[in-house]
């Protein structure tokens, strides 16, 4: 345990000019959380510490899902042979700044980190057969040119609105210059009405980037199939309902749905693909 009770270690890895990914659990359609989850798998990855979470948490807050308790969680996982960490957690309630700190705190004197990634999802008033494009947004010259090597678009201006905090993310990367680490936030657009399902597509965004970027080697095919899955289940939706059929339709088109039309879609969605094995 630090001294600090801040967080614990429970075994150091072995990694040097290691690069972090961030996952936050409740960003739009949970894509962080996702990717996280599919990149732990796919590498292996290691459970070696986790943030405390009595400074940063409202524990009385705890939700409770088929009478399961969920406790927040900040938990880092390494990968030596790619030399990845990362971390997948809840957005802290309180002391934004001292959570943050506390991340490259553990990502520096552990891991030696050199650079730091988060994913987010981006609610977009668009159809699921729009390509999905992966966004980023960087803290230094230094990333951008990095960045400027794949396949995303990196030209992308973000001001958080008056009177509006900013971001968790934005705040990790403002937090990382002042430590002089560079860092991005990567964001990719994600249909408004699959957000309370989830969107492959989008997962498989992100992770062909950092297949690319860190030579991961990762057999894709798994979710070329989920995407290919998904797409028929909702072909067969619009199939079957030419309500459904009309409002994607439209989304395809660019022409806007009302506020009514829109929330039907996200209820009719939900509702037909949880039916669909």
């Amino acid at each position: 345990m630090n001294e600090n009770l801040a967080y614990r270690i429970y075994k150091e890895p072995k990694l040097q000019a290691s690069s972090l990914i961030v996952g936050w659990n409740e960003d739009a359609g949970n894509l962080g959380d996702r990717v996280v989850k599919y990149l732990n798998e796919k590498l292996g990855c290691e459970e070696f510490g986790e943030i405390e979470p009595v400074e940063f948490f409202p524990l009385g807050g705890v939700s409770v899902e088929d009478n399961v308790a969920h406790f927040p969680e900040s938990k880092f996982y390494s990968c030596p042979k790619k030399n990845l960490v990362l971390l997948k957690s809840n957005a802290p309630h309180a002391e934004w700044h001292k959570f943050l700190n506390t991340i490259l705190n553990v990502a520096e004197q552990y891991c030696h980190t050199t650079e730091v990634y988060t994913i987010g999802g981006m609610v977009a008033l668009s159809a699921h057969t729009t390509p999905r494009e992966l966004f980023a947004i960087s803290n230094s010259p230094k990333m951008k040119k990095i960045l400027g090597q794949y396949n995303l678009n990196n030209d992308m201006d973000y001001e958080t609105p008056p009177e509006q905090r900013p971001t968790i993310s934005s705040f990790l990367l403002w937090v990382a210059r002042n430590r002089a680490l560079i860092a991005a936030s990567l964001w990719v657009p994600l249909p408004f009405y699959l957000l309370a399902t989830e969107d492959p597509a989008a997962c498989k965004r992100v992770v062909e980037f950092f297949d690319t970027r860190f030579n991961l080697g990762i057999d894709l095919s798994d979710l070329d199939i989920s995407v290919k899955k998904q797409n028929e289940k909702i072909a067969s939706i619009r199939f079957s309902f030419p309500e459904i059929d009309k409002y994607i339709r439209n989304l395809e088109s660019n022409v806007a749905l009302s506020q009514e039309e829109s929330e039907k879609l996200v209820r009719d969605i939900e509702e037909y693909l949880n039916k669909i094995e």
